[in-house]
């Protein structure tokens, strides 16, 4: 945290501090809250269709929660972490139920110990999870969530988001580097700096654990595709693609089109739908390299989830739920179960909750064509 935020959070604290945690609006605002209005779904006049959450978890405000990821254990059950953002710690809750089943973590910069943690991802049996305020990612076992490694700290100096994919031999992890300009926190640095808004990092087993290494960083320069304010990243292997999110409102919030080389490919996506911000991505594979994906459009009021064919990336539709709001990180689990046979989709619901949907409710609504699993 800077000075100046600092003493902004001591002066609030000297006026309305209690004993209790702090809530999500007593934490200090992140680059992409700065607009003065909160958009609303209810003003925007945008079509879309609503669909029932199959569950929202518990609305616990004081952990502020950021971003969720699933994991599925090894007798079947489905997990849901989600980041805890003010109470530097994991949630874990049942995947099909919503209830709460632990908590991961807590304040603090050794290994196991989380400052801010906001971006998640899960791969294997691991959980790499990104904190801002340690300017690091750290990586657990599942699922036990043994810290395994942390790295970054030397590189990074505002993370959010991530992408992970396996490779032949390692763990590739992209992470989004939301570092604002020294003079004024609120404004993005000159387009010339913003080349390394984006790190690579190589993750490798060594014989005592793993070992992480800085492979390279991009991130565009001119005023057309650059990211201004980063953090959701999400990328799509077989089209060789990533979507990355710009959140900036001042010049277009939408999701650019880069190729897996971290090259903009000179094509955006949703200049023309996004209202709010652009924020967290998924994606449905299905077989022959079809599917669908999700972007969020973070309404103050009820979040809207614009649905892109994986391949054109025509705009397909949007959809909302009923309660959903203000939604940060989502994450997709194509693995069936009784309860979800084809599927879940998850989403954070404004900063204290995570909501669930069918992926067949989705479907119907938006009268999508079925995902046979690749």
């Amino acid at each position: 945290m800077s000075l100046r935020l600092a003493t902004l959070a001591f002066v609030s604290c000297l006026v309305a501090c209690t004993t209790t945690a702090p809530t999500a609006s007593q934490r200090d605002r992140e680059p992409d809250e700065a607009m003065e209005v909160e958009p609303l779904l209810s003003q925007a006049g945008i079509a879309h269709r609503v669909v029932t959450e199959a569950f929202l978890t518990a609305a616990t405000p004081a952990e502020n929660i950021d971003s969720p990821a699933s994991w599925r254990t090894h007798d079947g059950k489905r997990w849901l972490i989600a980041t805890g953002k003010a109470s530097d710690r994991l949630v874990v809750y049942d995947g099909v139920s919503g209830a709460t089943l632990r908590t991961v973590g807590g304040p603090g910069t050794a290994l196991g110990q989380l400052q801010r943690p906001n971006g998640i991802a899960v791969i294997d049996d691991y959980v790499l999870v990104v904190e801002r305020d340690n300017h690091r990612v750290q990586m657990f076992q599942l699922p036990d969530f043994k810290p395994l490694l942390a790295f970054g700290s030397e590189d990074l100096k505002q993370p959010y988001g991530l992408w992970v994919r396996a490779q032949k031999d390692s763990i590739e992890v992209i992470v989004s580097d939301n570092y604002m300009s020294p003079q004024n926190e609120d404004v993005p640095p000159p387009l010339a700096e913003l080349d390394k808004r984006f790190k690579r990092y190589q993750l490798r087993r060594v014989p005592d654990g793993w070992h992480a290494r800085l492979m390279g960083t991009f991130g565009e320069t001119t005023a057309d595709g650059a990211i201004r304010i980063a953090e959701s990243v999400f990328g799509d292997i077989e089209h060789d693609r990533l979507l990355l999110a710009e959140e900036d409102v001042a010049t277009g919030t939408r999701l650019r089109d880069y190729g897996l080389d971290g090259r903009y490919r000179g094509r955006d996506i949703g200049a023309d739908l996004f209202k709010a911000q652009a924020e967290g991505m998924a994606l449905m594979r299905c077989a022959g390299g079809t599917g669908f994906w999700i972007a969020t459009d973070q309404f103050k009021d009820r979040s809207l989830f614009h649905v892109f064919d994986r391949v054109t990336l025509k705009h397909l539709g949007a959809f909302a739920g009923r309660k959903t709001a203000n939604t940060d990180g989502v994450w997709l689990d194509q693995s069936a179960d009784a309860r979800f046979p084809q599927g879940v989709f998850y989403a954070v619901d404004d900063d204290q909750a995570v909501a669930a949907f069918d992926w067949r409710d989705i479907a119907a609504a938006l009268s999508l064509p079925e995902c046979i699993a690749p």
